[in-house]
């Protein structure tokens, strides 16, 4: 006897859902390397707004030392009375300079403002840039329970061994085919809606995300402990599935709605109008 063949549609459907895997794969590469390439691009202009301070603070001191030199200058005494007019001349050349000298030091200083404040703005772009791409890891069993108290998503820890056969976790089923304890990293395969997924080379706290059909939300897989033959690590995963959401979106819509006849029981329904043609 010959099975059947698989049905077109389930065929298709599968399709679909291995390219949207593929595309929301890609999407999350493209997202982390231009995460990665922003936080390069911030440390290149820190060391170079940096380098640029030590250079005007150079600067800055020489100017400083020129002008208390050219104050503490004093203009030389006449032994004559023949030339009554050199001592206002000296007094007129060194007040030029020192109001010259004063505009200089004001405009290295607001240089030197300026590229401070721009230290300081990269700094916090630099730390917003660490606390997105860090802050939602769990590394251990307590940072996880601080996560789970914020009630935002449901967190499923597992402790798996080398095996070939799936072992459920929330919404995915997980096979560990590989441990390497020196280099730190998984093979995994992912059984995500009837559809099977390889995820080879899986680092120790680098997070794997996938967005099933039925969520809005990712749901993201992270290995935090690599032993011989063995991990442990959490699922994270929305609470509620998009058709729940829905669901209470349109009764509280609902609810609103007798609520509001119940307090006007004067008023006709609305009637639905045709759309203008």
């Amino acid at each position: 006897m010959f099975e059947d063949p698989i049905p077109p549609r389930v065929a298709a459907r599968a399709a679909g859902v291995l390219v949207a895997l593929f595309l929301a794969v890609a999407g999350l590469l493209g997202y982390s390397i231009h995460q990665r390439s922003t936080v390069n691009h911030l440390s290149a202009e820190n060391a170079q707004t940096a380098s640029l301070l030590t250079d005007t603070r150079a600067q800055l001191a020489g100017l400083t030392a020129k002008l208390d030199s050219i104050t503490n200058q004093q203009p030389a005494a006449e032994p004559t009375v023949a030339r009554p007019a050199a001592k206002p001349a000296a007094r007129k050349t060194a007040s030029s300079r020192r109001r010259a000298g004063d505009q200089r030091f004001k405009h290295l200083q607001n240089q030197l403002d300026a590229q401070g404040r721009q230290i300081e703005s990269t700094r916090q772009d630099l730390a917003s840039t660490r606390t997105e791409l860090q802050g939602s890891i769990a590394r251990t069993h307590e940072e996880l329970v601080i996560l789970q108290k914020k009630g935002e998503r449901n967190y499923i820890e597992f402790d798996l061994n080398k095996s070939k056969q799936f072992t459920r976790t929330g919404p995915v089923g997980i096979s560990l085919r590989k441990a390497n304890t020196k280099h730190m990293y998984a093979d995994l395969e992912l059984m995500v809606e009837d559809a099977q997924l390889s995820k080879k080379h899986v680092n120790l706290f680098e997070p794997v995300v996938f967005y099933p059909s039925d969520q809005r939300q990712p749901v993201q897989l992270v290995i935090n402990a690599i032993q011989k033959n063995h991990i442990h690590g959490y699922i994270s995963a929305p609470k509620y599935t998009a058709a729940e959401l829905a669901a209470s979106s349109s009764a509280s819509q609902d609810a609103a709605g007798g609520k509001q006849d119940s307090e006007n029981p004067g008023l006709k329904p609305r009637q639905k109008l045709d759309v203008p043609r």
